[in-house]
């Protein structure tokens, strides 16, 4: 029996903003954009990892919540409370000279890890941590 990841989510406050930092910055590939009930889903992923998908949803993709839990989840979002995602690179030093000088919001530069891994980490438009380490073998 094999189990492997298809898909993971990620909340965003604003579809059109993120989808400029996961596809121009980090160069995603879009690969679904659906609208629904006022809402949108972007659908993202790396070309180098066709099976695997990244969501990027609304806060709280519930149409029937209540305004104070759509607060609460915008009030956590802002936060960096909500998600966080760790890419892999072959060169984490490379990756962060990227996407610093597209204007990414830099938690840390590069720096080689106690627990022996080297990486660096990001917040996305919407406050997500976004964390690159290098790949095995990288």
């Amino acid at each position: 029996m094999n189990i492997n990841l298809s898909q993971c989510f990620i909340a965003v406050d604003d579809p059109d903003e993120a989808l400029v930092f996961y596809r121009d910055v980090l160069g995603l590939e879009v690969r679904d954009d659906v609208a629904f009930e006022g809402m949108r889903w972007v659908t993202v992923g790396s070309p180098a990892q066709p099976d695997v998908d990244i969501v990027l949803e609304p806060p709280l993709a519930d149409p029937n919540a209540s305004s104070a839990d759509r607060q609460a989840m915008a009030e956590l979002l802002a936060k960096g409370m909500l998600r966080g995602v760790i890419f892999a690179t072959d060169d984490v030093d490379a990756t962060f000279e990227r996407i610093s000088a597209a204007g990414g919001e830099v938690m840390q530069e590069p720096v080689d890890q106690p627990y022996g891994v080297r990486d660096c980490a990001f917040r996305d438009p919407s406050g997500n941590m976004l964390r690159f380490a290098r790949s095995h073998g990288g």
